[in-house]
């Protein structure tokens, strides 16, 4: 039957269609407050979204200032709670000045679109998450997307730009040959939330710093988990308050809230106020988020074995499913990344875990890059060794056959 020329959406129907075909519809499904499953599949890594203080501390917040924060923060939206939490989160991870945003996501905008712009040049990982991927797309730079953890890669795209750059200065004027080099950004995941593996970041550094180039490294998978007491994969890598390296990070995940930071030299924070779209023309993040938040860092400081810890379930969770003979990825935090047939497998193979009373991460294209299917798996400090074996019990029993 034609289609109506009427029909403004008739086109949706059709990718539908499309998505059905390769096994790919994705559907919500709402959970309970008190759910029954075994979760690896939240990234409440530390599992404070719970914690007892975490939750009254937002709740104490929201009683305070309010359920929202009433504006953009440069208007109403800042109060002394998102200062302290700002001037806390800097210090633990070792930067200079932070700045919260609404989400993770709005940090990456943020960080990667108002440190380039047209005239930049902006060096991607090609396994970076999907906000990094757009804050690319947004910042109208030039992109040149690298192989995956690759700083020859990155020191080639890097070499190559600015030689085309130097060649159009005054032969023989280094003064010239300088100034005709672009504004550079390096942008890497600390860990990537498909694999978990972490990238090289001090072989990144040392392959930005010749060119120029500043350093921008999502944390959103490794605050709270690696580093020093959970100070992060830049803190553990020398990096922290470096006056080149800028540190975007979510509060959602370890610290068990909402919402996402910007940390980095003093300048570099001024600068974003000024100028980062997703800060200025976005309400500030809602007071009860950033009381939970300050309360997980706090708790973070004061127990850090509870990083430790996740490190620990993850290498636990690997070495099982391994030794079961199926394919896994070694985790360099808190990601432990099980391969599957295909797309349609890895769906049956989440659905037959959830109805054993497990609950787990299934991706797929198109949100992996590599265009694997997998189970993704999340270790939190809070489990029991226990609940592992039960876990990786559930999964084995359930793994498509051969």
């Amino acid at each position: 039957m034609p289609q109506d020329r009427h029909d403004a959406f008739a086109w949706i129907d059709a990718q539908r269609e499309r998505r059905d075909r390769a096994g790919l519809v994705r559907r919500l499904s709402p959970r309970p407050a008190d759910s029954p499953l075994l979760d690896l599949a939240s990234n409440d890594y530390l599992g404070l979204a719970r914690h007892p203080e975490v939750t009254a501390a937002a709740a104490v917040a929201a009683h305070r200032w309010g359920a929202g924060s009433t504006g953009s923060r440069l208007v109403t939206g800042s109060t002394e709670l998102h200062a302290t939490l700002e001037r806390e989160l800097a210090e633990f991870c070792g930067f200079e000045a932070a700045l919260v945003f609404s989400s993770g996501y709005a940090a990456n905008l943020a960080a990667v679109s108002a440190l380039s712009g047209r005239d930049a040049l902006v060096v991607s990982d090609a396994d970076n998450h999907a906000s990094l991927i757009d804050g690319c797309r947004l910042s109208r730079a030039e992109i040149a997307v690298v192989p995956h953890a690759d700083p020859d890669a990155v020191r080639k795209a890097l070499g190559a730009a600015g030689a085309d750059e130097v060649a159009e200065a005054d032969e023989g004027d280094e003064a010239d040959a300088r100034e005709a080099r672009r504004r550079a950004l390096v942008v890497s995941d600390a860990v990537f939330s498909v694999d978990g593996d972490a990238a090289p970041l001090a072989a990144l550094a040392g392959a930005s710093r010749p060119y120029g180039a500043a350093l921008v490294v999502d944390e959103a998978h490794g605050l709270g988990v690696l580093g020093e007491g959970g100070r992060g994969a830049v803190h553990e890598a020398g990096l922290a308050g470096a006056p080149d390296v800028v540190v975007t990070a979510t509060l959602s995940k370890s610290l068990g809230s909402q919402g996402g930071a910007v940390l980095g030299p003093a300048r570099v924070i001024d600068h974003l106020v000024n100028s980062a779209r997703t800060f200025i023309f976005d309400t500030g993040l809602n007071p009860a988020a950033v009381g939970a938040a300050l309360a997980s860092l706090r708790l973070l400081r004061r127990e850090p074995e509870r990083a430790t810890r996740v490190r620990t379930v993850a290498m636990g969770l690997y070495g099982r499913l391994t030794a079961a003979g199926l394919a896994a990825v070694r985790p360099d935090a808190s990601v432990v990344s099980v391969r599957a047939p295909s797309p349609e497998e890895a769906v049956r193979w989440a659905a037959d875990c959830r109805a054993a009373g497990l609950m787990v991460g299934c991706f797929r294209p198109p949100s992996v890059p590599d265009g694997v299917s997998r189970l993704r798996l999340t270790a939190r400090g809070d489990l029991t060794e226990e609940q592992v074996e039960e876990a990786v019990d559930v999964i084995v029993r359930t793994a498509p056959t051969a």
